[in-house]
């Protein structure tokens, strides 16, 4: 198996073989998952802090039971009512956790390079659970072992990311990682949720959703991210699903078994018809919740190997043979 990561910031500091070993391991969990008795070891003895200063149940739950199931224990910190709120720096709330010595930091922050501050300033694991536009690589890795798991494969396909592509760190994590993986992607939707230098990312854009749902194996949808949103992106509602949005129509253009993506939490009506995620023929969205849990077990699983044996090379110190005895 091959993952040498310290942390788990993004996915471009990852190889294919680390991305293929991690969905290796994720597999595995997912046969426990669905068993009777869900609980395993790998993190006995350890300290997981779930710090989000963004609000997400889904993620944060995930974390929480993937932490549970692995035999961490597991604090969940409450940052609305924290220090932070009365003016304490990132730095500093960094500092007051790494005297709590903790084994894993899951962290999620509204400001890109947050997360990588705070990796730098402890002595511990640390996972991305998402950092403003940047990355959010644990959704990444399960959209990917969600698509391998239904098409087979994690290479050469034609996959479609449909909507506000400018604010979804969603979104550039999955085109870094399905980049890496040797797919054919496509974003589409309207110029004003297009991210600027989109021309350089290395996939075809379409405007067009008809013309860019042709032929394509996997079409992921993304939520409208109104919170980040500054001004009038998009005409109205309305006109944005007619445009923009998942129908049967559209997605009748794309290949008969192609499967529907969503990372939640869905607009019903805006971005997606609420048939099409309901269909257990074409829709994998409950999937990629399932996923979630598994992936992020996976994720803790490796980093704490890594760290554990870290710690040992440090406790062992240099060898009786080390250096220059003369």
């Amino acid at each position: 198996m091959t993952f040498r990561a310290r942390h788990l910031l993004g996915i471009e500091q990852l190889a294919p073989s680390e991305i293929t070993t991690l969905l290796d391991q994720a597999e595995s969990y997912v046969e426990l998952n669905q068993r009777t008795v869900k609980h395993a070891d790998a993190l006995a003895g350890m300290t997981q802090i779930n710090m989000f200063f963004e609000n997400s149940t889904r993620t944060q739950a995930s974390f929480e039971l993937a932490g549970k199931r692995l035999g961490a224990d597991v604090m969940n910190m409450s940052v609305a009512h924290s220090s932070v709120k009365k003016g304490e720096t990132l730095i500093d709330t960094a500092l007051t956790l790494n005297a709590m010595h903790p084994d894993l930091l899951i962290v999620r922050h509204p400001h890109s390079g947050a997360v990588n501050l705070l990796a730098e300033k402890v002595n511990c694991a640390v996972i991305n659970a998402g950092d403003g536009r940047h990355e959010h690589p644990t959704q990444a890795l399960l959209d990917a072992l969600t698509i391998r798991r239904a098409k087979g494969r994690l290479h050469r396909l034609t996959i479609a990311i449909c909507g506000d592509i400018a604010h979804s760190r969603v979104a550039r994590s999955n085109l870094i990682l399905l980049g890496k993986m040797e797919n054919r992607l496509r974003l589409i939707g309207p110029r004003t949720l297009m991210p600027a230098g989109v021309a350089d990312l290395g996939c075809e854009v379409y405007e067009d959703m008809h013309e860019g749902l042709k032929g394509a194996d996997v079409v992921m949808m993304l939520r409208l991210q109104r919170e980040r949103m500054d001004g009038g992106f998009i005409p109205s509602e309305r006109e944005y699903f007619h445009r923009w949005g998942l129908d049967p129509e559209k997605l009748a253009l794309a290949k008969p078994d192609a499967i529907v993506m969503h990372p939640g939490p869905m607009n019903r009506g805006v971005e997606i018809d609420g048939t099409i995620a309901d269909d257990i023929n074409r829709s994998v969205i409950q999937d990629q919740v399932e996923m979630g849990v598994a992936v992020r077990m996976a994720a803790m699983d490796l980093l704490a190997r890594n760290l554990r044996a870290e710690r040992g090379r440090a406790l062992a110190g240099p060898g009786l043979w080390d250096g220059d005895h003369g």
